[in-house]
Formats: structure tokens, C-alpha cells, sequence
């Protein structure tokens, strides 16, 4: 069994995406990786290009800022990189997700188990979405939990809405896929930024979900410092994060450092309540599933 890996980037060193660590974290599991990587603002495709790996396939694109509504341009540089996928199975990281190399095995044996099942089109991750430091942990409701990152590489699946989630396409149909969960993780460090870095980013991704929204120079730096204040409730993280990763950790000390886990939003009364529920049951009311779930 081949396994592709594929992913999308523009502007990765402008955001500071540990797109190095990504994509490393996805080498020990495929056979090829493949990246659709925008025409950037910095030095993004030369960096890219710096890694030298022969698994690594680098497909240079434009972004067509008319696809901005509804974060559509997520999902077209998706399937660019998709359409490439050569193996029988895809994994599919952002630029800000990392695997664990504990999890590997789970993932292999996991795509092995899937793949002699019909009724399975992937898999599901669980999500930790790491907030402000690498010390904490977004809970509740607030964090969508867990999303598909691998599955069959029929030639029908495609990437959907803004890149979270896919579709297939079956009999002039389009549909969610059917996916089975795991155990396997998704380390998600998209909230992890020096605060001029994230204030810049959030700013201009705006930008890719609303096409009224006047567009400008992604280089333009606001000055202005996010205030890690927009998540309601965090948990001190209790693990370790991937080998890849150690580095980075030790490097953004220097600003984590500051990082304050009490200067949060007030949780809302219906969010209080229905995370309570969760924490006693298990049960997410009103979850959004972006897939059909198989036990």
C-alpha cells in the first residue's frame, strides 16, 4: 500500500507556520508528499525548496482572490495538491498540524484496518488545539474535536468549503464521507504565534471569507499584538508534543513565556451548560460533523 501525503501554504515564514515541522512529521509515513504552495509575500517556495527531500513535491501556484468568499480559495489549492495524490491512501495535514510520531503505528495499523472495508471511506483524529503557549489546550464546544486527515484515494474525493473537511463524489452525487474513529492525534498550532504574527494573520484571513472586504498586501504589518484573550476555557497540557516540534518550543520561549492563561473571554451561559454536559457524558449537543461516522 502507497501512501500519498498533501497539503497547501502560501505566506508560510510571513505567519509562522511550522510548516518545516509538518511536513516532516508526515515524511516517515509516505511515500510522496505533495504541496500546492502559493505565490508568496516571502521567501515561502525557496524555503520549501531548502528541505531536499526526494519525497517532496513542490507544485507552485497563483491564488485567485476571487475565490475569497466563504474561504473557497482553502479548498481549490487543496485539490490542486489532491488531484497529484499517486497513493492508494492520502493523509492530509495544514500548515499548522503536526503529527506524533507515538501515533504513527495507530495510523498504520488504523489505514490497514479501514482499508479492507467497504463501508469506510477514512479516518478520524482527534484534535489538541494549543492556544497561547504550548503549555495549553483549548476545551469545550469553542474547538471543533475531530475531523478526517486520512482516506481512500478513490479519484472521487475532493476538498470542501474552506479546506476543514472533505466530500466524495458517487453516482452525480456529492456526499460526506463515511469514517471510522481512531485514536490517532492532530497537534493543532494555529493559535501559536507571536501576537503581532497572529493579529496579522487573523486580520488578512479574514480577508479570504468575505469578498467585500477590501484586499491588501499580505506583507502589511499592523503593528498591533493579538491578546490571546479570545479562547474561553483552557486546560494545562499534560503530554508531550512531537520530536519535530522540541526546537521550535524551546526557540518561542521567549514570548510564551508571557502568556497569561487567565486573561480569557467570559464563557456564555449556553456554552456553560452544554460544555457541562460533555464533560458528565461525553455527548456534544448539536455537534457539527463534517462526516458520516461508522463505529
Amino acid at each position: 500500500m502507497k501512501i500519498s501525503g498533501f497539503t497547501f501554504v502560501r505566506n508560510a515564514l510571513l505567519f509562522g507556520y511550522p510548516i518545516y515541522e509538518s511536513l516532516h512529521s508526515l515524511i516517515p509515513l509516505c511515500d510522496e508528499i505533495i504541496i500546492a504552495a502559493g505565490k508568496s509575500d516571502d521567501h515561502t517556495i525557496t524555503y520549501l525548496k531548502s528541505f531536499q527531500n526526494i519525497k517532496i513535491k513542490i507544485l507552485e501556484t497563483e491564488w485567485d482572490n476571487s475565490l475569497r468568499d466563504g474561504g473557497l480559495i482553502y479548498s481549490q489549492q487543496t485539490n490542486i495538491a489532491l488531484n497529484e495524490c499517486k497513493g492508494d491512501w492520502c493523509i492530509y495535514l495544514q500548515a499548522d498540524e503536526v503529527l506524533h510520531e507515538e501515533d504513527y503505528d495507530i495510523i498504520i495499523n488504523e489505514i490497514k484496518s479501514a482499508d479492507s472495508k467497504p463501508n469506510i471511506d477514512g479516518i478520524l483524529f482527534r484534535y489538541l488545539h494549543f492556544y497561547g503557549s504550548y503549555d495549553y489546550i483549548g476545551t469545550g464546544r469553542q474547538w471543533y474535536r475531530r475531523e478526517i486527515r486520512a482516506f481512500k484515494n478513490t479519484g472521487n474525493v475532493i476538498s470542501w468549503g474552506d479546506a476543514q473537511g472533505f466530500r466524495i463524489k458517487e453516482n452525480s452525487k456529492i456526499r460526506k464521507l463515511r469514517a471510522m474513529q481512531t485514536n490517532a492525534r492532530i497537534f493543532h498550532y494555529g493559535w501559536v504565534r507571536p501576537p503581532q504574527t497572529q493579529n496579522l494573520k487573523i486580520n488578512l484571513t479574514q480577508k479570504y471569507y468575505n469578498n467585500n472586504v477590501k484586499f491588501e498586501s499580505e506583507s502589511l504589518d499592523t503593528g498591533q499584538n493579538f491578546d490571546y484573550d479570545s479562547a474561553h476555557e483552557l486546560e494545562k497540557y499534560q503530554g508531550t508534543h512531537p520530536k519535530i516540534m522540541l526546537n521550535r518550543i524551546e526557540m518561542d520561549n521567549e514570548w510564551t513565556k508571557y502568556f497569561n492563561p487567565t486573561r480569557l473571554k467570559k464563557k456564555p451561559l449556553i456554552m456553560k451548560i452544554t460544555d457541562n454536559i460533555e464533560k458528565s457524558s461525553g455527548w456534544r449537543i448539536g455537534e457539527f460533523k463534517d462526516f458520516i461516522e461508522v463505529k
